[in-house]
């Protein structure tokens, strides 16, 4: 049974309690009411064997119903644990074969996700890493996800690209 917060006070206004009491009451209602929600939406962790292991408390990727959150990734060789070499063509195209794996793991692949996020340490190699995104996100007749760009002061191991994504299952 759903009761509103005005119907929850109407009903606390017919007693005998304080206003801090009414309050309080309200209070616990609403906690409890978002507890049971986020329940409703259990997250799952996603993790694959063919991206770099996460390397703190964090997921490779989580699942929460039909959205899969991936991590930021960079350009780790899962294989060797060391961060690849070459320019930015070589640690783009890393980083987005480990999303791949990511979000092979979660059952779904680039043309479910709606949205990224790109961290670059220089602005300049935009137009390098854009020519290898495009090839895995944006293919002839694929709609390309939201995208945002930021040039950030630095990545973990002096990564050039990091990358995350949001992506949805399909409907059942």
């Amino acid at each position: 049974m759903l009761i509103s917060p005005t119907g929850i006070l109407e009903h606390l206004g017919s007693g005998s309690m304080s206003q801090l009491e009414k309050i309080r009451s309200l209070a616990c209602v609403l906690r409890r009411g978002a507890q049971s929600k986020h329940m409703s939406q259990n997250k799952t962790a996603i993790s694959t064997k063919d991206a770099p292991a996460a390397i703190g408390p964090y997921s490779q990727a989580v699942r929460v119903g039909d959205l899969i959150f991936t991590s930021g990734q960079i350009p780790i060789d899962p294989a060797t644990g060391n961060l690849v070499a070459g320019g930015i063509a070589e640690q783009t195209t890393r980083v987005l074969e480990n999303l791949k794996a990511v979000l092979a793991a979660a059952g779904i692949d680039f043309t479910r996700v709606v949205k990224t996020t790109v961290f670059l340490k220089d602005m300049k190699d935009f137009a390098a890493m854009n020519e290898i995104y495009a090839r895995y996100f944006a293919p002839e007749g694929v709609v390309a996800p939201a995208r945002s760009t930021v040039q950030v002061a630095a990545l973990p191991k002096d990564a050039l690209v990091e990358i995350e994504c949001i992506a949805k299952e399909a409907s059942a």
